[in-house]
Order: C-alpha cells, then structure tokens, then sequence
C-alpha cells in the first residue's frame, strides 16, 4: 500500500466518523512532509452550516495558519472529489496537490439529487490553479461508504 492510499483511507474512516456524528459521509486530511497537520469531518447538519464541508474547512484553515510555503507542499486527501465551492478554496488557499477517493460522476450515480456535477479538476484548471489533482483511488471502499448512507 502506498502512503497516498494510507492517507485516502483515513479520509475515508473521517467520513465513516461523519456519519456516525450525525452529519454526510465526507472527510478530509492535510499532509505537509508525510505528517499529518489536520483532520475535518462534514459537519454541515449538525452546525446547520452549508459551508461547512471539510475540504472547505482545510482550505480555510490552511491559508490562515500554514505559510506559503508549507501550503505549497501541502496535500489534501479527501474521501470525495471536492465540490466547486471546495475546489474554489483550494486554488485560493494555494495548496499543491488533492488526491480523492469517489468521483462526483460515481457519487451523483448513488446520490442524484444535490450533486454538482463539475469535477475539481476543471474549476481548478479553469481558476489557472496550480493544483494537482488525483483520483479516483480506492474508490470501491469509499463508495462503499456513501452506499451505506444514502
């Protein structure tokens, strides 16, 4: 097992911990030098906040507390392709890399209703972001996830 599929399945076990705590099945990770420097989980329903998705919450968090240099060598890992919203606040938190478990086309397949269909690469690309973007990876386990839930 790589380290990025280590990395994917704790952001995986965060989404399963997601549901378990009352909210959707999403969770997210910050890697700076293959050590971990922060966790979110989705937390939309129980903060009754439509922000409140973890890639949003890294992203937010990485641009106020890590310096530039630290963000770009940073890399989210995340259960779930980011949404646009999240893809957003990647580019501008300036983070170099996300690496995603389950596709937005494989989580509208479980999940029609309220799925953006626009993968994080193209706003990404679009925003001239310099972020990489990988996925999906192990994604069979991370579907799982959101099979069980909706």
């Amino acid at each position: 097992m790589t380290s990025d599929e280590s990395y994917v399945r704790r952001a995986i076990d965060l989404a399963e911990s997601a549901v378990e705590s009352g909210n959707t099945p999403f969770g997210s990770l910050l890697v700076v030098d293959d050590e971990i420097v922060r966790t979110a989980e989705n937390t939309t329903l129980t903060d009754d906040d439509i922000a409140a998705h973890p890639e949003f919450k890294l992203a937010s968090w990485a641009a106020t507390e890590l310096e530039p240099a630290d963000r770009v060598a940073c890399t989210m890992y995340t259960s779930t392709e980011p949404c646009p919203m999240c893809a957003s606040a990647i580019v501008y938190a300036g983070l170099d890399r996300v690496v995603y478990s389950v596709s937005v086309d494989s989580l509208a397949d479980v999940r029609p209703d309220g799925v953006i269909e626009i993968p994080c690469a193209e706003v990404i690309d679009r925003a001239d972001g310099a972020t990489t973007v990988e996925g999906p990876m192990l994604e069979d386990e991370g579907l799982a996830v959101h099979e069980n839930y909706f």
